[in-house]
């Protein structure tokens, strides 16, 4: 366990002196997780935010025909959390699943909020992070609206290739807001 990626994570994020990196760092614990475990499950209350260090992690929701839909995908090293459920302490929308073994820091809501009281880098970290976590947000809201599948596709190729070595098709079509056949459609075309 190495605390260098984590550090690193919060040093890029938001501006500061070593040693206050270092001090909120060592807020963090250390987790392993296998493949295909819940770390948030809907209609309950999460628990902890995560940082994934190392792996891949979906959120889904299932429609009312109890099909899974892949509402994001989370790639390293990134802050993963269903925000509003965490911060109001209320049930989750959305499950959190891991895809691949994953590598986390987690922090507990209790600790969260000490930290936010006591540490005022600590405060601008999460401020930062509910910034960067809107502002993905809105930018995948506008592109499933304005964007074509292939362009989605795209866009998702360039930002993340590696999510097409670790995440099924499935769950990336689903992700992307089209079927399995119209990916396989769109990637067909590309290779050409």
């Amino acid at each position: 366990m190495n605390r260098i990626n984590l550090q690193n994570f919060i040093q890029n994020t938001i501006k500061m002196p070593s040693e206050k990196v270092n001090i909120i760092s060592e807020k963090f614990e250390y987790l392993e997780i296998t493949k295909n475990k819940l770390i948030i499950s809907e209609n309950k209350l999460p628990k902890n935010l995560f940082i994934l260090e190392k792996g891949f992690i979906r959120s889904y929701i299932s429609d009312k025909e109890k099909k899974e839909v892949t509402t994001n995908i989370f790639s390293p090293i990134t802050y993963v959390n269903d925000v509003i459920a965490f911060f109001k302490q209320q049930a989750a929308n959305e499950n959190f699943q891991t895809l691949t073994s994953c590598k986390l820091w987690k922090m507990s809501f209790e600790e969260v909020q000490k930290n936010f009281h006591s540490i005022p880098e600590f405060r601008e970290l999460g401020r930062m992070m509910l910034i960067n976590n809107y502002s993905n947000l809105k930018e995948r809201m506008l592109g499933m609206i304005k964007d074509s599948a292939e362009e989605r596709y795209l866009k998702l190729i360039k930002q993340n290739p590696e999510i097409f070595e670790n995440v099924s098709l499935k769950i990336i079509a689903s992700f992307l807001g089209i079927t399995d056949s119209s990916l396989s459609r769109i990637r067909k075309k590309k290779l050409k």
